[in-house]
């Protein structure tokens, strides 16, 4: 690992930053003639980001939504999310989506990959259903690391109108979540979507986030080439190829809906 990279990825002014995500969400609430944002509140430090920069800001014109599948849901993740509702004042609703995750489960036939998958499209709807009620945009929680390896469902937890912390990487994630006061607990937490039973990103991934930082920070913002990562940071060759590859994979989910003419 080269540390001098992950200096550089970390030591950013986190208070410019917040007050540049501060700018943008009022002036898009300005420019939509929304009333306020909604946005899902799982326990983690990427939503937990959110609920504190709207706490500054929009304390009066948020609302949050936990909204666990108590089958799969570990409880010290609604604990959490309820911990920083009561530390940060914020409007809420707790819903268990077990019985709507059940009810499709009755049609449809078993496969654990697509129902993981599903559980982020059933809060998908239920966040745009309160967003149409009162005139609310969704705030999306994807971070740097997560969009550009394409570690989110699509139409999932990837459907929202703004994207607040998607220019910041996992790594600064941490950090801006320790300038706003987030938990201690929040922050050092394994980061997980919750998509089925003892579900970890880091696991799945195989690949630790420092790492993953390291590799995208390398391609995407020195502009460096698979090869001169792999040397600049001596981590394992197959390890850089995977998340490029992952990024690769994923262009889909980045990209508009394609189309066969141009005329739109």
């Amino acid at each position: 690992m080269n540390q001098k990279i992950l200096d550089e990825i970390i030591h950013q002014d986190y208070a410019a930053i917040t007050n540049t995500i501060e700018d943008f969400l009022i002036k898009q609430i300005e420019k939509n003639k929304a009333k306020g944002v909604i946005l899902g509140l799982s326990g983690g430090i990427d939503s937990a980001v959110l609920a504190y920069i709207c706490k500054r800001i929009l304390k009066e014109k948020t609302m949050t939504i936990i909204m666990p599948d108590t089958q799969i849901t570990p409880s010290i993740e609604t604990e959490d999310a309820m911990k920083m509702i009561a530390l940060t004042g914020l409007e809420y609703k707790l819903i268990d989506i077990k019985p709507i995750v059940n009810e499709y489960s009755n049609y449809l036939e078993p496969n654990d990959w697509a129902k993981g998958n599903l559980r982020a499209r059933v809060r998908a709807n239920i966040l745009y259903y309160y967003a149409n009620a009162k005139n609310y945009l969704v705030l999306g929680s994807s971070d740097k690391s997560e969009y550009l390896i394409g570690y989110f469902t699509k139409y999932g937890d990837g459907a929202s109108d703004l994207v607040p912390i998607i220019s910041l990487y996992k790594l600064q994630v941490r950090e801006i979540a320790k300038f706003l006061g987030v938990p201690q607990n929040v922050i050092e937490k394994k980061s997980s979507p919750h998509l089925w039973k003892e579900h970890e990103a880091e696991k799945e991934l195989g690949i630790s986030y420092e790492d993953i930082d390291s590799i995208l920070y390398c391609i995407f913002d020195k502009k460096l080439s698979v090869e001169k990562t792999i040397e600049t940071l001596q981590i394992e060759k197959q390890i850089v190829e995977k998340v490029y590859q992952l990024h690769l994979n994923s262009i889909h989910k980045r990209e508009p809906q394609q189309k066969p003419f141009e005329d739109l």
